[in-house]
């Protein structure tokens, strides 16, 4: 029967659009969230995706301090986009928080570098559209681990890749002048 405009079109329910207030909101629930166009994501992590965040963390963090703050991943950082985005592990520059100090709330723009563990259940594009979004918000350079492959991509502003495999040696030159670790060693057990 064709439709009248008397006729009722059936309504579509529209999605949530989450805020920032309400990523700010939730409950801790061990679960890790950004915000991605308005959309809640969980991040999936899990128990050997937090050591070698800690591992990496305690390595990093004498490097870092003097000049920089290191966050754990449950920072937000507001990208360009309007993104709230959450790296596993951070490092951001005292100049570039506001009077050197880090914010109650999140950060305006991304850490100086961004480290990402990566779980075998992410995606390729969904990696590359969170590089890209950090280098298009400051930063300076990004690494993603890779623990099935005991692997290390070393992402630098220009788009450069590095590929550092078990045996090589990750160095942090110039965002952490002085950091060397041999990639296995982040993920040994």
């Amino acid at each position: 029967m064709p439709a009248t405009a008397t006729q009722l079109k059936p309504r579509t329910r529209r999605k949530r659009r989450w805020t920032e207030a309400d990523l700010l909101s939730l409950p801790d629930d061990g679960r890790k969230y950004e915000l991605v166009n308005g959309r809640l994501v969980e991040v999936p992590t899990g128990t050997r995706h937090g050591e070698i965040s800690v591992e990496l963390t305690i390595r990093i963090y004498p490097f870092a301090k003097p000049w920089a703050v290191v966050y754990d991943s449950s920072t937000g950082f507001r990208t360009a986009r309007g993104n709230i985005r959450s790296p596993d592990v951070s490092v951001m520059r005292k100049e570039r928080l506001p009077d050197g100090k880090s914010p109650v709330g999140f950060a305006d723009g991304t850490p100086d570098l961004a480290i990402e563990v990566i779980s075998p259940s992410e995606r390729t594009s969904d990696i590359l559209e969170k590089i890209a979004e950090y280098f298009e918000s400051g930063t300076q350079e990004v690494w993603l681990l890779f623990p099935e492959r005991q692997q290390v991509h070393r992402y630098t502003a220009n788009l450069e890749v590095e590929v550092l495999n078990e045996n090589d040696i990750l160095k942090g030159e110039p965002i952490l002048p002085g950091f060397e670790v041999r990639v296995g060693d982040l993920f040994a057990e």
